[in-house]
């Protein structure tokens, strides 16, 4: 891929990678920095694809994978809170309501991820579980807890219709 061909990827891609790694980690630093590490990974790589769609495919997958290599590494140094999150989620501009923002950070990163790519992204469930490592069945099972989890919090604070 030569520098015109990267910048015009880019510019189809960064921006709905970038909303969907700030979705997961709740903070535009962390999105910024994975984002960076995604495309990092591309020019390192240079993977063989067929098309577009599955090059767009294949870095949502290595984002989501240092999203959660990021999320084990937060864990295990104990730097990540629900402190942090409360925090993130307050000063973050979003296009959700604080209060469903706070109930979307409640969804461990894999919920999150799924439903982000199936909602906003509409992604099919072969994109999805290309981009979260999973089977195509397993996508619709975990899509379907996800959401339960996510229908369940919004009941409990009275935002379910």
């Amino acid at each position: 891929m030569d520098e015109a061909q990267f910048e015009a990827f880019y510019r189809e891609t960064g921006g709905a990678l970038w909303a969907y790694l700030y979705r997961l980690a709740g903070d535009a630093a962390t999105a910024d920095d994975l984002l960076q590490k995604a495309f990092l990974q591309l020019l390192r790589a240079e993977p063989r694809v067929a098309s577009r769609a599955d090059l767009r495919n294949w870095l949502f997958r290595v984002a989501t994978n240092a999203a959660l290599d990021h999320f084990r590494r937060a864990k295990r140094d104990r730097t990540w809170s629900s402190t942090a999150i409360e925090e993130s989620v307050a000063a973050a501009p979003s296009d959700l309501s604080p209060d469903m923002a706070r109930v979307f950070e409640e969804l461990n990163p894999r919920e999150r991820a799924l439903l982000w790519l199936a909602h906003v992204e509409q992604a099919t469930h072969e994109e999805i579980g290309a981009a979260v490592g999973v089977k195509v069945k397993s996508v619709k099972v975990l899509l379907f807890r996800a959401r339960a989890r996510l229908r369940a919090l919004l009941s409990k604070r009275g935002l379910a219709p």
